[in-house]
């Protein structure tokens, strides 16, 4: 008789996992990690500095310096809390002492060689300060400016539950955030270096809608510094009569760098700042689209030209009938292509949305000032019907559609949704790829690997492994070919994990070719990590295709262990009680099959059970003794991961045996044999 489950590990529901750290769990994911300090929490805002070896972190109360080969080898800290009188006002305003009125880590940044500039919430009065981190990793300098404290706002929330989202550029720093004690003046900022201060239109929906900020970016246009742009990401609220209903939009949004705003309007605002929606959705019948449309987080794929990175997007959905995750990738052609497309105007007997088909002014409102296009020295030269265009046109009329226009990755049937994501380019023996580590509500981080079927456009996601953390808000990559490291931050700690885990997919050559991880090969005599410059005869790895049978076959018949390691084992159940005969395959995409070996009539199949970790017997008899066989089928490959003797033991003997002295049952002397570790009691109720 055959039985056939299809395994697919879930992650652990227990909230245990948010506040704890099992050590075997640990273990197991090769974790190192910083338990956090007594006082403090939200370890949120991260800057991974390669050229020092360092992790910076910022968090409540404390900025923190780890090693990026060992958090817990030489761990630097400085304590930042606001005073005891700002934290008694903030008190006195009604807010909570413990989750609001700390000084919150919000911006973490570069500033030069020396220093990095850092801002905090700092108890509903933001503040921000100087860091001096040394020129030279010897220098082992690690302090805060005490004497050098700035006003916050425009660059970090009042609020720490609000988002926030900076980037600093040639000495001044671009914020989306909150500039006010209620959380309702949302703007984009820049602040510092030598310029006055400017920011978005204040109090117009059309521009920000309650906004929620996720990261902003630099991406050169052309060739000339003048034409760079900055890029945020951010999701809203529709405008009115974008939608029936109230809605959430994933956002882009574009400004110029040399953007000094108007000369007599537009005084201090932007005049080049225009946003488009992005659309992550699966097409349906009838035309209907399923959205997913609260965007969580961006990560920048850098490609050999600077100009056209590739852009991952994490959504998940603002819908209440169903929840869903999904990852879309966008590229910078389609974005620059809806950007030059006609603006959002609203028009007509109900005053909807439609494309503006007028005349454009010329210099084109979002285009920078710079000697490529128009001439044009700044924007404040920039004509006055330019800048009255900008204003009431900041929404680009045509969406933004994913590589593909569709999804890369979509999960609905599962009890997390996605948080992060980072993005590795690893170097395989077939080609390049793309691996996904993307954090989820639940504390669980998935790998996933983009694999070409024919082309870029038309991609298989491979779900390489599903590892238990903790609840994940902030990931970080080392991208030093030594470090290869994955930096994870939560509310109560710092933890890193190679990624490199190849260990975890069996000792065999069939298993590790299976795996499809481009981080590991078959070496010959087990799975270990692929360096790209080895040259070895026995070194095995098919991420394309996985085919075991055309990589492992010659180890196999030379006799070494290429082919899966069968695990045998005996175990007993009790007649009328039931058994759970546990098999679980490395591979996460693997489909189960269980042979029992016997004679006579064919088994009853309502006594019996596949599920996902293995085969449940509901009520033992005496005719279901026997050899159990799980095999794992992939690609056409089978290999037998566990032969499992089941022997019943009949209610009247066990009725003896609970009369006897159960020292007397233990002792081999009395003619009993003890039980070993492969021949447990198998739910014996």
């Amino acid at each position: 008789n055959y039985i056939r489950n299809k395994c697919c590990r879930r992650p652990n529901k227990s909230n245990i996992l948010y506040s704890l750290f099992p050590t075997e769990m640990l273990e197991s994911n090769n974790l190192l990690t910083f338990n956090g300090l007594a006082n403090s929490s939200a370890y949120h805002t991260f800057l991974l500095d390669e050229e020092r070896g360092r992790l910076f972190v910022g968090a409540k109360d404390h900025v923190l310096s780890f090693n990026l080969v060992d958090i817990n080898l030489d761990m630097q800290l400085i304590s930042w809390p606001p005073s005891p009188s700002r934290r008694d006002e903030c008190k006195w305003a009604g807010k909570d002492v413990q989750r609001e009125c700390s000084n919150f880590i919000k911006v973490l940044q570069p500033f030069n060689q020396t220093h990095l500039y850092v801002c905090g919430t700092g108890a509903f009065h933001p503040v921000c300060a100087y860091v001096e981190v040394g020129k030279r990793p010897e220098d082992n300098i690690f302090q805060l400016g005490s004497s050098s404290f700035e006003n916050g706002r425009g660059k970090s929330p009042y609020d720490p539950k609000l988002l926030t989202a900076s980037m600093l550029i040639d000495g001044e720093l671009y914020a989306g955030t909150s500039a006010d004690f209620m959380g309702r003046d949302f703007a984009i900022f820049r602040t510092l270096g030598k310029h006055h201060p400017i920011r978005t239109e204040q109090h117009d929906s059309r521009w920000l809608n309650d906004p929620r900020f996720i990261s902003v970016h630099l991406i050169p246009e052309s060739d000339n510094p003048e034409d760079d742009k900055i890029y945020l990401f951010f999701r809203e609220n529709a405008i009115d009569g974008e939608q029936t209903s109230k809605a959430t939009h994933a956002r882009i949004g574009q400004l110029c760098k040399n953007d000094f705003g108007g000369h007599r309007s537009l005084v201090n605002k932007w005049t080049t700042f225009l946003k488009a929606r992005l659309i992550c959705s699966v097409p349906g019948l009838n035309g209907i689209d399923t959205h997913f449309d609260e965007l969580q987080d961006v990560f920048l794929m850098s490609s050999k030209d600077p100009k056209n990175p590739i852009i991952y997007a994490v959504f998940t959905t603002s819908s209440n009938i169903f929840k869903g995750s999904a990852v879309c990738m966008y590229s910078m052609a389609d974005i620059r292509r809806v950007f030059l497309g006609p603006y959002a105007h609203r028009d007509g007997p109900n005053y909807q949305w439609v494309p503006f088909l007028g005349r454009v002014p010329y210099p084109r409102p979002g285009t920078c000032p710079s000697k490529t296009f128009d001439g044009f020295e700044s924007t404040k030269d920039f004509p006055d019907d330019v800048i009255t265009f900008a204003r009431s046109h900041p929404a680009m009329y045509n969406p933004v559609f994913p590589i593909n226009n569709r999804p890369i990755i979509i999960k609905t049937d599962v009890d997390y949704q996605f948080t992060q994501i980072v993005v590795d380019r690893v170097e395989a023996e077939d080609g390049q790829y793309d691996v996904m580590f993307i954090g989820t509500d639940m504390g669980t981080v998935l790998k996933v690997v983009s694999i070409p079927r024919g082309t870029w456009h038309d991609l298989e996601e491979v779900l390489l492994e599903e590892m238990t953390v903790f609840r994940v808000v902030s990931l970080n990559i080392s991208a030093l070919s030594l470090q290869q490291q994955l930096y994870l931050g939560s509310t109560i700690g710092v933890s890193q994990m190679p990624l490199h885990r190849c260990d975890v997919y069996g000792k065999a050559c069939a298993e590790c070719c299976l795996a499809r991880d481009p981080y590991c090969a078959w070496d010959g005599s087990q799975c270990s990590r692929y360096f790209p410059t080895a040259k070895r005869r026995t070194r095995r790895q098919d991420i394309r295709n996985g085919d075991p049978l055309t990589q492992c076959s010659d180890l196999q018949h030379h006799g070494n262990t290429g082919g899966s390691q069968c695990n045998r084992s005996t175990v007993y159940g009790v007649e009328n009680s039931s058994s759970f005969l546990e098999c679980s395959p490395k591979s996460q995409r693997a489909l189960i099959y269980w042979q029992f070996q016997r004679h006579g009539e064919d088994r009853k199949q309502e006594r019996v059970l596949g599920t996902e970790q293995g085969l449940l017997i509901r009520t033992l008899h005496q005719k279901d003794s026997g050899v159990y066989y799980c095999h794992a089928v992939e690609h056409g490959f089978i290999q037998t991961l566990l032969r499992l003797t089941l022997n019943i033991i009949p209610t009247e003997h066990l009725d003896d045996l609970l009369h006897r002295d159960t020292t007397d049952i233990n002792d081999p002397a009395n003619g009993h044999k003890m039980l070993t570790d492969t021949e447990i009691p198998v739910n014996m109720t």
